[in-house]
């Protein structure tokens, strides 16, 4: 089941699985979210909740107990009830159940709220602690960017000025390592060979947006301003350009396999709510 939202010259339509963004597209039919083709990667947009990522083994403890959680959660895993929705803005809602408490022993609820207004989307996160225990979490976005030219006539442009020295992984995890990004004019030329290993993760940025340009011009710019940190990946020769901001990223194999020492982990107490927003605009 999906529901579509619609304003001006543009339309959304998500997916109840997951909350998954999958079509962003104007009036004119020009589509700007991946396909989906899983030739390459069967998702389009997904969410990332409770951690982002990768765990180390695949796991952590709480209280002396061990859980298994399995890379970026498993928010992206469920279905969503349409609990809001008007001609242009959805929202959607899960709770803890039964079944996420075995993986995870905190009692949550998340909405994601899609709003389409003028030339772009809105998409933001609303995490509430339901339990009683102070509650650690990380949450992401995933969307992945439709490139229909050769891949070398795309650029990404940021906001200022960086140093760009991205974290490279080590079997999914963030290793040590560091490699230097070579920036002209806040320009990067894209080629898969930027991405022969893995993702670029940035902890930190001082851009707080990003645009991808076709042939020179700028077609949407990514604005997260809020969020710590970026990735920013594709698969080889795939056509697509997966933009995410972050508010945490994968275990190190030194980390303790705690959640609440866990670097980049956001907390939050018994009965408050967390917000974050970010949007795409379409140029």
């Amino acid at each position: 089941m999906t529901t579509t939202i619609k304003h001006g010259n543009l339309s959304a339509e998500i997916k109840h699985f997951g909350a998954e963004l999958i079509s962003l597209k104007t009036n004119q039919n020009r589509e700007y979210i991946w396909e989906g083709n899983p030739e390459f990667w069967g998702k389009h947009s997904p969410i990332l909740f409770p951690i982002v990522g990768t765990l180390k083994d695949n796991s952590f403890y709480h209280n002396e107990i061990e859980y298994h959680l399995s890379r970026h959660g498993f928010a992206r895993e469920m279905l969503f009830e349409l609990i809001h929705a008007t001609e242009n803005s959805a929202t959607f809602s899960i709770q803890s159940s039964e079944e996420t408490l075995k993986v995870y022993p905190f009692i949550f609820e998340l909405h994601l709220i899609y709003t389409l207004e003028e030339n772009h989307l809105s998409i933001a996160y609303k995490v509430t602690n339901k339990g009683k225990d102070t509650m650690p979490f990380s949450i992401g976005a995933h969307p992945a960017f439709a490139l229909p030219n050769q891949f070398e006539n795309y650029a990404i442009v940021f906001e200022k000025e960086e140093s760009l020295d991205y974290y490279l992984l080590d079997n999914d995890l963030i290793s040590h390592k560091t490699k230097k990004l070579d920036v002209t004019n806040k320009k990067i030329p894209l080629t898969y060979e930027l991405f022969e290993n893995d993702a670029l993760i940035f902890k930190t940025l001082q851009s707080k947006s990003l645009t991808i340009s076709e042939n020179g011009n700028p077609i949407l710019t990514v604005h997260f301003e809020g969020f710590p940190s970026l990735g920013i990946w594709t698969k080889m020769n795939a056509p697509f350009l997966c933009i995410e901001p972050w508010f945490g990223y994968s275990d190190t194999n030194e980390n303790s396999g705690y959640l609440f020492e866990k670097e980049g982990i956001q907390i939050l107490e018994s009965n408050e709510t967390f917000h974050s927003e970010f949007s795409i605009e379409i140029l």
